[in-house]
Formats: C-alpha cells, structure tokens, sequence
C-alpha cells in the first residue's frame, strides 16, 4: 500500500469512526454480539478448567497433598484403624486417617463429610514447611485464631467449612444426623471446596463407623519405605500412588464435554448476531462507501479500514465479554461443584483465571468474526464503482447466498449422515453432530423464502397480499437473526427433550429398582443383629440383603455386588438376556452387567468375561441391566458364587418391605441400635434424592441453553429494531396511500410474527432430530444410559411464546416512535 493508500486508509477510519458516533447503534449491535459470544465461552472455559485442575490439585486436610493412598482391597468396604497405628509405628509418620461420606442435614440435603486426624495433618504440614516442600503463602498457617484446635481435638460438634459455603448457613441452625454442629469459617485458600471438615473422632461417630477408615494418605518422598509399606499392608489394603486426577478427569470426561459443547453453541449464535450487525453497518454505509471510492481512496484501503474497524470492536467486545464471563463463571460454578460432588465424589477447589484466556478468547473471536464477514469484504472488493444500493441487485445476491448456504447445508448433513451410523466413540459423534447443528441454520434462509412463498400464493390481492409480498423482502435482511434463533430454539427444544426423557425413565426406572419400603447401611458389626431384630418384628415383612465390594473390570472402576435372590429377580431390569435366563443364573456360571459397563467394554449377552476378583474361571454374560446416574460400572453375580469365593458374609446394606407404621419401625430401630437418619432411608426419600441429584446433572447445561435462547433473542430484538428503523420511507409512503397509524403498526407486527412463527415450525423437526441424536447416540455412548424419547409439548410452546415476546418488544418501540414521526422526514430518509 503507497503512502496514498496509507493516507485514504486513516481518513476511512476517522470517517467510520465519525459514523458510529452518529449511528451508535450500529456499533452496539456488533458489540453486544461479540460481548455475549465471549461471555459464554469464557464463563464455560473458566468452569470447566478449574474443575479439572481440582482433579489434579486434591488436596487432604490443611492443603496438602498425598503421594499415596492406603485403600481398602476389593473385598472390604473400610479400613480397620489399627492399621494406621501401625504405620506410625513403624516410623512412617507423614501419614493421615480419614474417614469420607454423606451426612443429611435437617432438610434432608447431602453433604460430602471428611474426618482427619488433625494431628497428624498439623504435624505433616509442619515438616513439610520445614523442609520447603509446602509454600506457606499457598495456605493461611492451621495454628491461625480461625481453626480451634483445642476444640477439634476434644471431639467438639464443630466442622470446618470454606467461607464462600459458610455464608449461606452461618446464620441457620446447622446439624448432621441429627446432631446439631457449629459451623467455622475458614479461608478458601484451605480447598476445602463443598467439603465438610471435622476430627475424625467425631465423623466416626455420625457415620456410625466407630474404628474404620476410609482410607490412608501418605505424603512427602517414599520411594525407599514403598517394600516396607507394602509388606505391611498385604493383607489389609492396596497402595496406591496419587494419579493427578487422571482416572477423575477420565471419568468426567463426557460432562466437561457437554458444557463445552454447550458454550461453543452460544459462541456461534453470538457470532450471529455479530455478523449481522456487521452486515447491517455495511449495508447503510454502502453509499459511503461508494463515495469514498469516487474521491479516491483505493478498495485495499477501505477493506484494511473495516477489517480494523472489525478488530477494535472485538477487542471491546472481548475484553468486556472476558470480564463478565469471569463473573458468569462464579454463578456457575457452584452448580458445577454440587453436581460433581456428589455424583462423582470430586472436590472442587475456587476457581482461578488466567491471562492467556483473554489473548486466546481474542484471537478466536476476531479470526471467527473474520471468517464469517469475509463474503461481505469481497462484495465490498467487487463493488463496482457506479453501483448504489441497487435492490435488484441486493435481492439477487442474498438469493445467491441462500443457494450457496443450502448446498452447504445438505454437504455437511450427508456426511453427518453417513458418519453417524460408524460412529462407537461419543467425541466422534459429538463433532459429526456438529456438523449437523452447523447444517440446520444454513438451510434455512432458502427454507423461509419458499415457505413464505408458497403463503403469498394464498393472498394475492389487497393489503394483505402486499403484506406477504413484502414479507418475503424482510426475509434476508431478517435471515441472520432468524438462523440464530432457530440455533437456540433447536437446542432448546432438544435439550428439553433430553432432561423430560431421562427424568421420566429415571423415575419409572427407580419404581422398578426400589422394591422395599426401608434400606439401610448400618455398622458392619450391627449389620447381623439388626437383620435378626427385623425378623422378629411384627411389621417387617420380608428383609432384604446386598453386598458389594469395589473393584475394577479391565481399568474401568467397578462395583461386584450380589443380593438375595427374590431382591435380584425383582430389582434388576434387563435391557438384554438369555432365555431363562433367572434358572441359568443362579446355578454359578453366569454374571450380569450394567448398561454402562458393558457398553465399555463392547460385551454382549453370552460374551465369556475372566473377572480376576473371582479368580481365573471364565463366566459367561447372561444378561445387561438399565443403570442408570451410576458413573461406576456393575458386575452382578449370583449369591451362590459369592460365597464360594469366600467374600465378605456381612452385608453392606439391608431392605425391609413394612406392612405397619414406617416411622415407628425406624424409630425403634434407630432406638436399639443407635443409628443416625443417615443410615436409615425411605424409598420416597430415595427416589427423591436421586431425581433432584441426577437432574442436577443436565441443571447447568439448562441454564447454559437458557442463556443461549436469551443471546439469540437479543440478537432478534436488535435485527427487528435495526430493520425497522431502515424501513422509514415504506412506512411513510403506506402512510401516504391511506393507511392509518394502527394498521401500519398491526401489519408490521404481524410480518415479524409471521417469519419467527415460520422459524419455529423449522426448529419443531430440527429440534426432534437434535434431541434424538443427544439421546439415542451422545447420552448412550457418553454414559451408557438407554432413554425412552418423550415430547415435551409445554416446553416448545413456551420458547415459541419467549420468540415472539422478542420479536414483540424489538419493533414495538421503534415502531411507536417513527409512526408518531412527521410524513416528510421519514420520507426524506430514503434519499439518503
């Protein structure tokens, strides 16, 4: 570029820039499509990274850091804690004790409750200071006036809780079990995340696991004491070397990948609504444009001008976007945290962000809103010199765009459609899905203009021939804003579809799998005493018995569990099996699968599996159960075949059917052997908890398809009130022919109803396709859950309702103001 051309390119930019401060809401229009892009994907990112490097971050007591674990072998559910004595004995003494569950507090809410030896945690943590391995400065020092000792250490009902949890429940009476506990603050920087934390003598004792251990976590260098550990622990337990949270990050793989899915779809509607101002600016500046050309500043420079233009607002947008996604990640987060907790046991720490986000969140925002404007920079660069705003012109471009967005369109779905079929991997699927939420907006443009077309057909004569006549030129200055919209209601209406299905089949599921009144999950050594006390009870019924034990199948973490043989026939539902199959079954050579698991492994009925825990035999798979909101995988095995492999003969939990007084029943149970309301559950307790726990698992991906429908309207209100504000002079001349102010209002009201009204009759289809690719490929490959496709016809009314509010609010106001406006000024703007 010749200094002239460097010249030309700086008076274009002070020229825009004098534009946009006369035209403000061209501007804003780009703006607040970059900001709402940007806010999303930043938001999202933020969550879903800070709940990864928690994985990696687990942290015990005081924000330290395990080397290893001392686990329970698969045939234990605790540790005894005799054993940890041991191991002090031995001269191991950076070790920790910790018992680990779930505690209901009055409201019948779960709380994930660590116990710990605060000695011992205090007395590593002060080693590890000593010898420089633990920064001080990462952590506020234990022996600080926020933690009382003396009191924990006395068994106090006292529990530690990070200070963002705590000031919600500070000023509420706080109790566990039935035990009422004061609750103490203290900093974030401990990472306690949504844990709560007590001395271990007290946790024992809510729990009811008075002498038992969750596990054992040692810390600092043992390379050298790793033979004598192990010699130790043989016959008790299993070591095992801290794996930065790979095998959590493996585990909640498909939901990170969900949100991401998620924040990427708002990226792209927000770049719609990006584009369209973008699109829009353009269009009212082509006589500029043209004229800045005639006086002779060369295209190179005015297309380096709005590319510059282009970088500046996203730079804006960006920043202001990355700052309010920061936020928008706060709000999340804790939704995150709850449904992380509680369905896979991860802890999740406050969130940290970074720099690099803002740089990487500009450079993908500016090189998208680049690719998406390029057609109008070439039209711009084709412009020939004596053209104007030709509408013939115009009108035969945007037809041409719309071919070109069609062919588009069926090339992406043909091969999503030929893909999807081959696709056994849920990240494969995901992307040829992609694929298909990229085809569906697309198409659409071409779609509205034959729809409209074939209604015009219909009204031929009068106003309201002229009226869908017209509405067919309102379609492509309208199509950027409607793609986007018909992306959100899409996925609205999907995942609709998706969260009604699967809440429906969970609760028909759970009526099947919940066969007794009563479970419970008391104390190992009362487990016996209390399944004869209930024998004896005039209204216990039937008592029912299960025992599993962890361990894994081919690297994938499993439970074996067994029950008693009226409690299998009843509870497990089978999606697939073997003929007789339940006289098969029971005579030892046969095992049962979850859903999930099976599907990870590839196993079908009459497959041969070899499952070590049970030694070298070869069984043979007899049939696959419906599992359903269990991220762990299930080996069923018949109660014969337990006992021959010598498996633990106490059982883990127990169920009673009652035929009298529930309350009382529990009341005398809890009275004779001392259980907490933790121990002790109801079936509609049951069936309560896991429905509001596993919706929690779609709850942020609601909420992030809510804020997704909401930028797509947005985007609607400001397409609708940047076109009607360019519709001055039709409105005056109408005006001029004898139509009165309220039926001008009625008919332009009317024309936007009629393409959004059009735009969701297209997301109605699109939407049930959607959602049965979510259900019936992403759900079953990610979690291995078979769900029933329900419609959900309240939902998709009610978005359609909130599209139309949009729309509505979008022209009524400048609606109401250039109707009210003198004739000869909305007539002298089409000479403009």
């Amino acid at each position: 570029m010749n200094s002239f051309g460097v010249q030309g390119y700086w008076h274009s930019l002070a020229i825009f820039a004098a534009h946009y401060r006369q035209s403000p809401l061209q501007a804003s229009a780009i703006l607040v499509g970059i900001i709402l892009a940007v806010t999303l994907l930043t938001g999202v990112r933020a969550t879903n990274e800070n709940a990864i490097a928690s994985y990696a971050s687990v942290t015990e007591l005081l924000s330290q850091q395990a080397s290893y674990t001392i686990s329970p072998k698969f045939a234990q559910s605790h540790i005894n804690e005799s054993l940890y004595f041991d191991i002090r004995q031995q001269g191991i003494s950076q070790s920790l004790a910790v018992i680990e569950g779930v505690l209901m507090d009055a409201k019948q809410k779960p709380w994930r409750v660590q116990g710990s030896d605060l000695i011992a945690a205090i007395s590593a943590l002060s080693h590890q200071v000593a010898d420089g391995s633990h920064s001080t400065a990462s952590a506020p020092s234990p022996f600080s006036g926020d933690i009382p000792l003396a009191r924990l250490l006395n068994g106090a009902p006292v529990v530690l809780m990070s200070q963002s949890l705590a000031n919600t429940y500070l000023t509420q009476p706080f109790s566990l079990a039935g035990q009422p506990l004061e609750i103490i603050a203290v900093s974030d920087d401990f990472n306690l995340g949504q844990r709560l934390l007590m001395d271990i003598s007290l946790a024992q004792r809510l729990m009811g696991q008075k002498g038992q251990l969750s596990y054992i976590a040692l810390f600092g260098e043992l390379t050298y004491q790793i033979p004598q550990l192990e010699s130790l622990i043989a016959q008790q337990a299993l070591l095992v070397e801290n794996d930065n949270g790979a095998s959590m990050t493996a585990l909640t793989d498909s939901f990170h990948l969900n949100l991401t899915a998620m924040s990427l779809l708002a990226f792209i509607v927000g770049l719609f609504i990006a584009y369209n101002g973008v699109r829009y600016s353009l269009l009212k500046r082509q006589h500029l444009l043209t004229q800045l050309q005639q006086h002779g500043i060369l295209k190179i420079s005015l297309i380096a001008a709005v590319i510059s233009e282009l970088f500046v607002l996203v730079i804006i947008g960006a920043v202001i976007g990355f700052i309010l996604g920061l936020q928008l990640s706060y709000w999340l987060q804790p939704m995150v945290s709850v449904t992380l907790e509680q369905l896979y046991g991860a802890n999740i720490l406050p969130g940290k962000w970074h720099w690099s986000w803002l740089a990487q969140a500009l450079l993908l925002t500016f090189f998208a809103a680049l690719l998406a404007c390029s057609s109008l920079f070439v039209d711009l660069y084709r412009q020939p010199l004596a053209r104007n705003s030709n509408k013939l012109i115009n009108e035969h471009s945007a037809h041409q765009s719309h071919k070109t967005m069609l062919f588009i369109a069926l090339a992406l779905g043909t091969i999503a459609t030929i893909g999807m079929p081959f696709s056994d991997d849920y990240r494969v699927t995901m992307v040829l899905l992609g694929l298909v939420v990229i085809a569906i907006p697309l198409a659409l443009p071409w779609t509205l203009m034959q729809l409209v077309s074939l209604i015009s057909r219909l009204f031929t004569k009068g106003l309201v021939g002229y009226q869908v006549a017209e509405t067919k030129e309102l379609v492509p200055p309208l199509s950027l804003a409607m793609m986007a919209i018909l992306l959100a209601l899409t996925a609205n209406i999907s995942m609709n579809t998706l969260v009604g299905s699967f809440e429906i089949t969970l609760k028909q599921w759970l009526d099947a799998r919940l066969h007794a009144d009563l479970y419970m999950r008391p104390p190992s050594d009362k487990v016996e005493d209390i399944a004869r006390y209930l024998q004896q009870q005039p209204d216990a019924d039937k008592v029912y018995k299960q025992w599993y034990l962890k361990s894994s199948y081919q690297g994938y973490p499993s439970f074996i569990l067994t029950r008693d043989a009226n409690s299998i026939e009843q509870t497990t539902v089978l999606k697939q099996a073997m003929e007789d199959i339940w006289q098969q079954f029971f005579d030892g050579r046969f095992v049962l699968l979850s859903e999930p698991l099976a599907l990870k492994l590839g196993l079908n009925v009459g497959d041969k599996l070899t499952i070590t825990a049970l030694g070298d035999k070869p069984f043979t798979l007899a049939g696959i159960y419906f599992d359903y909101g269990n991220p762990y995988g299930e080996l069923l095995i018949p109660p014969a075949l337990w006992q021959q492999q010598n498996l633990p003969a106490i059982p883990t939990s127990l169920a009673v059917a009652v035929t009298g007084d529930e309350q009382a029943l529990i009341l005398r149970i809890q009275q004779t052997f001392e259980l907490s309301d933790a121990q002790i559950y109801s079936q509609q307790g049951i069936k309560q908890l896991a429905v509001t726990m596993f919706k929690r698992t779609f709850s942020i991906t609601q909420v992030l398809n809510s804020l997704t429908l909401l930028v797509a309207a947005v985007g609607l209100f400001n397409a609708c009130f940047m076109l009607t504000q360019s519709r001055l002079a039709p409105i005056a001349r109408l005006y001029c022919l004898g139509i009165n102010r309220g039926q001008l209002r009625l008919m332009v009201f009317v024309q936007m109803w009629l393409i959004v009204l059009l735009t969701c009759l297209v997301a109605l289809p699109t939407g049930a396709l959607l959602g049965y690719l979510l259900i019936h490929k992403i759900t079953y490959q990610a979690f291995g859950w078979t769900i029933a496709m329900v419609w959900d016809w309240q939902a998709y009314f009610q978005v359609i309702v909130l599209a139309l509010l949009a729309s509505t609010l979008a022209v009524m106001l400048p609606l109401y103001k250039q109707t009210r406006r003198p004739l000869v000024s909305s007539l002298q703007s089409e000479l403009l």
